[in-house]
């Protein structure tokens, strides 16, 4: 896989999860004050680097087969259940995510909760409510940044699309001090379930022993042929809810 679709891939997959982290930033931010909130990012983001600092050199010492093995299995499974999700949202089975939504939702609740003191922290709740939000969106960025770029051994490049996703989402965020509601984020959970889908079986693979024809180059053939099977499930479901709404039977929004 080239360095280019490894960034674009890993830099889909980070804008993601950045909207999803900023959104909770600044829901506790505006309400809550920015000073708790800010420590809780930095207490977030120092736990990363000491979960990448340790994960890195433990991964790189795996044979590469076993790697691409593991690595590609869980892949797999992590594309596939953002595959499931853009495509139950795009046949109308599953309600769109709506970022404006979750940040009025996460604004009523920080609103509502009330002030605690802990040691150096002033307000609990937003330095809480600020760290678990940028910890786990931020497991998931590291999680792609480390498995894609230690089986291609491009950690750099990987590193690179991640960084420049987290600095042009958290800039416009601060510039218009609101959830990115704009980004079509469903159509980039279908591409990036679509790529780490396509990737997971790839890899797990050739990790199984097998040899692709044209080895990186099969990429060109097994990513279309995954984007063709998500669309004829779309049209299926979309077919199936056209089915059951004449007949009184209940919509599945929001599986």
């Amino acid at each position: 896989m080239s360095g280019t679709v490894l960034v674009l891939a890993v830099f889909l997959a980070c804008v993601v999860e950045a909207v999803e982290a900023l959104t909770i930033v600044l829901a506790a931010g505006v309400t809550r004050g920015w000073r708790s909130p800010m420590v809780g990012v930095g207490a977030a983001l120092v736990t990363l680097a000491v979960v990448v600092a340790a994960l890195g050199p433990a991964i790189s010492r795996i044979p590469i087969g076993a790697m691409q093995l593991v690595i590609g299995s869980l892949l797999l499974v992590f594309g596939l259940q953002w595959l499931r999700k853009a495509i139950l949202r795009a046949s109308g089975h599953k309600a769109l995510h709506d970022e404006d939504r979750i940040y009025q939702q996460q604004v009523a609740a920080a609103q509502a909760a009330g002030t605690e003191r802990r040691a150096f922290v002033t307000d609990w709740y937003g330095f809480t409510l600020a760290y678990k939000g940028v910890l786990l969106e931020g497991l998931e960025v590291a999680f792609i940044v480390v498995t894609f770029g230690s089986v291609q051994g491009q950690i750099a490049e990987a590193s690179l699309g991640a960084i420049a996703a987290v600095v042009l989402v958290v800039a416009v965020g601060l510039l218009i001090r609101a959830p990115l509601a704009r980004v079509p984020e469903n159509t980039m959970k279908f591409v990036v379930g679509i790529l780490l889908t396509s990737f997971g079986i790839f890899w797990g693979a050739e990790g199984a022993g097998a040899s692709w024809p044209g080895a990186d180059a099969a990429l060109l053939a097994l990513i279309p042929a995954v984007l063709a099977v998500s669309l004829a499930y779309v049209a299926l479901l979309r077919n199936e809810r056209r089915r059951m709404v004449p007949a009184g039977r209940p919509e599945r929004i929001g599986v």
